[in-house]
Order: structure tokens, then C-alpha cells, then sequence
């Protein structure tokens, strides 16, 4: 059999596997990597009798599955601090708008910034994440609003992961809110959608999924299941911002497409949650969002637990919402907020968020034959990895089984 390439030992795993309790934990453990792949894992008493080309001590640190952030929105150009400072001020979201403010005025800028504008403040963001144990990120379109734009805005995430070495997993999502070139005909945008930007992203494999936004004042149903069709059409998966502020029957919808997940879903019903169940749809629960708005409406955990749905952690990233560049932390707003455990928080931004990608079979656990994107951690159990605030626990990350540099890759 050939040699091993990186053989770590005297290390605690949590392995993450669905069918194992107390994170899949091995307390005195080994991990090798063979051509970027974990080739063994388990308990150092059983290691088998093969030699590796490096062995590499870890000095009893934990090793989890590298983190997955499935929910961003990563690229944008300027912020919307002043929305936040007006926001606490009392003006309401149209009085913001009115002002100059809002997604428009994000709109407005990212249309604006050149690519590399936009990659290198996307950069910085992306940096963050990684400095928390990230090694796969979603990166939603959808402040470009035409068809230039919201190329450019996938051109420069695939730029991104092509640059880290990072898993960068791209989504369109021009249905996000009406342009103003359209506000007076929101069905000629989605005409626009369908017939011309969504054939145009799939010629070039820009998008790995399309994605909606499920709201009143955003797009209805029955226009986001044109899309939905368009995506289908074209072999991308679809995702759904779903139930966030009202019940819009979002989940059934996301469901019925069978989108790999549906996401927010404070205000889903339990007709909803029980959709989603059926479908194996996995929700996105975004804490960021949640706090940001301060929301007190909670998505349905229990029935969520209860439906078996698997339950994904996001940090939903972006300018207005959630402007939030820590996976980490949307872990521990999880627990403190949405009453998740340490246990299921990890599996959210790790396990449940690969198959919230539609990557469970490739990562988010560690097991023989998956992608060795692995996070070590200067910790004496995973929990405290939803438990601290404003620390920076990680020892290092690696991406296929190679280190990964913050400084000059990510």
C-alpha cells in the first residue's frame, strides 16, 4: 500500500459523523491524508502499519471538519452603517430608502465598483472567515440587479476561490429585489431573469445554484417558480430565502422545488417545517439577520428537531442585515438566540451545512474517503467553540489536506 502524505497524531477528533453521539468524538486520536482525502481515522491504539511521509504531532488539539459558511453575501461595494445608525434612530425601512439608503444603495455602489474593487474588499471579508476555520463559502449575487452586474459580481467570486484555494460555491440570485429600471414592472425583470441571465450564468458556469427572495415587497411565488423552472431547465439546484419576515408559505415552496435548502424561516409554519422534512430540504438559520433586525419572532427549532430537518448555520453576511464576518460568532448567537446546542451549532456550520450545499457526500465530516479540509484548535473541547466571544481559538487550517496561509492566500 502506498505511504500516507500526512500522518497527525496525538489528537482529540470530533469527527462529526451523523450516527455518532457526543460529536463523534476519539479522544486519543489519528488522522491521515492521502492525495487530499482523509484516508484513516480513529483511535491511535488502531492505527494500521503503514508508514506516512510526514508525521505531525498535535499536542492533544482538537481537530473538527473545516467550517462551511452556506449562507454570504460576500461582495458588495460601501456599507450601510448610516442605515444601521438611522435604523436606531427610529426611522423605519421606507424612510431609509427615501433617503438614499437601503439595498438600492448598495445596488447603486456595487454597479459602480470595478472587479478588483470588488475582490479586494470581498478579500478582506473572505479573510475573516478563513481566520475562523472556513474553508468552504457560498457567495450569493444579487446587488447588481442587471445582467452585467450580477456577472461581475460571480466572475469576482469565482476569482476568489480560484485565488485562496478555498471551496467558493457561487449563487446566483438576481431575484433578490426589483432594480429600479423595473419598478414599476417586476414581471419584466423576471422575464429578464429567466429568458436572458439565467441562460448567460449556466453558458458560462458561473453559478453552482439560484437562489429567490420570498417576500411580499420582494417576489411572489408564483414569480420565483419561473425561476425556479429557468434554474431547473438549465441543471442548477435552487436555494430560497424563505419566511423570514412573514409566513409566505416559503418553506413549502423551497420544499416542493426540492432547493437544497430554505433559509431565515422565522415565521414558518409547521405545515412548513413538515415540507421540508419530506423533501430532505436543509434550513439555514441566520442569527446575524435575526439580532441585526432585532427580530423576536424565532424559527421553529423544536419542530425542526422534530422533522428531523437538517439544521445549517450561516453567518448571512452583507451590508445591510447582517453584517457579520464570523462563522464562530453566528455559532454562538445560535445558542444564545435560537436555544441551539454547542453539539448541533458545530454540525450547523460544518455537517448540515455541506448538504445545505448539496457537498454532503464530499465534506462537513471527518470519515474515510471525504475532502481533508480540516480546522485544528487551541481548545480543550469543541463546545468552546460556540462559547467564547471575540476569540480566535484556531491553531491552523487545512484545505485538502495542505495549509492554508491567511496572509497571503486568504
Amino acid at each position: 500500500m502506498a505511504d500516507w502524505d500526512l500522518l497527525l497524531t496525538d489528537a482529540r477528533i470530533a469527527t462529526m459523523q451523523r450516527a455518532a453521539a457526543d460529536y463523534g468524538a476519539i479522544e486519543d486520536g489519528a488522522l491521515a491524508i492521502s492525495a487530499g482525502t482523509v484516508a484513516w481515522v480513529g483511535a491511535r491504539a488502531d492505527l494500521p502499519n503503514i508508514r506516512a511521509k510526514e508525521t505531525r504531532s498535535l499536542s492533544g488539539r482538537w481537530i473538527t471538519p473545516a467550517l462551511i459558511d452556506c449562507h454570504t453575501h460576500l461582495i458588495f461595494a460601501g456599507d450601510r452603517a448610516a442605515d444601521f445608525e438611522q435604523r436606531l434612530q427610529g426611522m423605519s425601512y421606507e424612510q431609509i430608502a427615501r433617503s438614499g439608503g437601503g439595498i438600492l444603495s448598495t445596488v447603486q455602489a456595487t454597479r459602480r465598483a470595478s472587479r478588483d474593487e470588488l475582490f479586494e474588499s470581498a478579500m478582506q471579508r473572505l479573510r475573516m472567515l478563513a481566520a475562523d476555520g472556513v474553508a468552504t463559502v457560498e457567495i450569493k449575487s444579487g446587488y447588481g440587479l442587471d445582467i452585467d452586474n450580477e456577472i461581475k459580481m460571480l466572475e469576482v467570486a469565482r476569482r476568489l476561490g480560484e485565488s485562496t484555494g478555498l471551496t467558493v460555491f457561487t449563487t446566483l440570485l438576481a431575484a433578490h429585489a426589483v432594480p429600479p429600471e423595473f419598478a414599476h414592472d417586476a414581471q419584466a425583470y423576471v422575464d429578464l431573469i429567466c429568458e436572458q441571465l439565467i441562460p448567460a450564468v449556466a453558458e458560462r458556469r458561473l453559478a453552482d445554484a439560484v437562489d429567490a427572495y420570498c417576500e411580499d415587497f420582494a417576489f411572489s411565488a408564483e414569480q420565483i417558480g419561473r425561476v425556479f423552472r429557468a434554474a431547473q431547465k438549465f441543471g442548477l439546484p435552487v436555494k430560497l430565502h424563505a419566511d423570514q419576515l412573514s409566513d409566505g408559505s416559503g418553506a413549502g415552496l423551497a420544499a416542493r422545488f426540492n432547493a437544497l435548502s430554505a433559509d431565515h424561516l422565522e415565521y414558518t409554519s409547521a405545515d412548513g417545517v413538515t415540507a421540508l422534512g419530506n423533501a430532505g430540504t436543509a434550513a439555514v438559520l441566520l442569527p446575524g439577520a435575526f439580532v441585526t433586525l432585532n427580530e423576536t419572532q424565532r424559527p421553529p427549532v423544536r419542530a425542526l428537531r422534530e422533522h428531523k430537518v437538517p439544521i445549517a448555520i450561516a453567518t448571512d453576511c452583507n451590508p445591510g442585515t447582517s453584517p457579520l464576518c464570523s462563522l464562530r460568532e453566528a455559532m454562538a448567537l445560535a445558542c444564545r438566540l435560537f436555544k441551539l446546542t454547542p453539539e448541533e451549532c458545530l454540525a450547523g456550520a460544518t455537517r448540515e451545512a455541506a448538504v445545505a450545499l448539496g457537498l454532503g457526500a464530499d465534506r462537513g465530516t471527518l470519515e474515510t474517503g471525504k475532502r481533508a479540509d480540516i480546522a485544528i484548535w487551541d481548545v480543550d473541547h469543541p463546545r468552546e467553540l460556540s462559547y467564547w466571544l471575540g476569540v480566535r481559538p484556531l491553531s491552523s487550517l487545512l484545505v485538502c489536506g495542505s495549509g492554508v496561509s491567511l496572509t497571503r492566500a486568504c
